[in-house]
């Protein structure tokens, strides 16, 4: 007897409790909690199609602001809920899985930073969303990557900076205003593993395909790309550009979206370096659609930050917010 894969919607009852149909169950918690759903376009596509607005850092972070809901479900990465739970918090915001860290994150212990920060006394200190709580409270400004060069530009040219804590965009910020930055040297595991090689060759079995990369790929990726950007950024011009097929140095979970908007068009994900799966945050795929039930269910795992901490990160997040208007 042939039998069919099940898909999330057929999922039978099984000891864990999950229902039969999560869609279904996810929205009926959703309204009884107040809750919203905040998706980063690197979830698997099962977790868009939940949520009620999918976004990047910059744009989650502005939802996260202005939300009337009692309850924030973010299906992201650790420092992504803690962003939210930072502007609100007197809200419950859940996290799927609390082991959803970030590899660029990781880079950048606070006591590591601390002393760097220490060693470069008179620097603003601009700090990629990408990193804890505890960095965000030493820092003075957050910014995103699709606001880093406009929050740099604001700033005063005789005054240094300290950009934390990916390298890469750091170096990308520095070619697009000119100026120098002390640069913390993180990057990010997904980015970083892009092989130029094999974007070469794509590029050889597609000349008509375009190159769109996120800065905070390595330099041999980006000098390949027609257009670097921001997750949006990209999203926005794989609809606007002419072109019917690209190649995408990102985490491949943008693609959803991108072949939702357009679906006449071809989108090739860039190849890492070896024959892996690389070039997919395991981070961001630890959340699943099963674990964002479970969460709502339960109302656990709960984001908790110290209060010290929260206060001291939200003064430069709201910097953020205030410059990229």
């Amino acid at each position: 007897m042939f039998t069919t894969a099940l898909t999330p919607r057929d999922i039978t009852k099984t000891a864990t409790g999950l229902p039969y149909d999560l869609f279904e169950a996810i929205k009926a918690l959703k309204k009884e909690l107040n809750a919203i759903i905040l998706a980063h376009y690197y979830q698997d596509s099962d977790i868009q199609d939940i949520a009620d607005y999918i976004g990047d850092s910059l744009e989650l972070s502005r939802k996260a602001a202005n939300t009337d809901a009692d309850v924030i479900v973010f299906a992201g990465v650790h420092f992504m809920a803690e962003t939210a739970k930072i502007l609100n918090p007197n809200k419950l915001v859940l996290l799927p899985d609390l082991n959803a860290g970030c590899s660029l994150a990781d880079t950048c212990p606070p006591k590591e930073f601390a002393a760097f920060k220490a060693a470069h006394p008179g620097h603003l200190v601009v700090s990629y969303i990408n990193c804890s709580a505890d960095i965000k409270a030493m820092s003075d400004i957050i910014c995103t990557s699709s606001n880093a060069v406009k929050i740099v530009n604001q700033i005063p040219e005789n005054q240094p900076i300290i950009f934390a804590p990916d390298r890469n965009l750091g170096r990308y910020v520095m070619e697009q205003t000119g100026r120098n930055l002390v640069l913390w040297q993180g990057s990010c595991m997904v980015h970083e593993t892009f092989s130029e090689k094999k974007i070469i060759q794509l590029k050889i079995q597609h000349p008509e395909a375009e190159v769109i990369a996120h800065p905070e790929c390595e330099p041999p990726v980006l000098r390949h790309a027609n257009f670097i950007g921001s997750t949006t950024a990209l999203l926005k011009y794989s609809q606007a550009c002419s072109s019917n097929k690209f190649i995408v140095a990102t985490e491949p979970g943008i693609i959803h979206q991108m072949q939702q908007r357009e679906p006449k068009k071809h989108f090739i994900p860039a190849p890492p370096m070896n024959n892996c799966a690389c070039n997919e945050c395991p981070h961001m795929r630890l959340n699943t659609l099963e674990k964002l039930y479970l969460a709502m269910k339960n109302r656990a795992p709960e984001i908790v930050l110290p209060e010290e901490t929260r206060v001291a990160a939200l003064q430069p997040i709201q910097r953020m917010l205030e410059m990229s208007v």
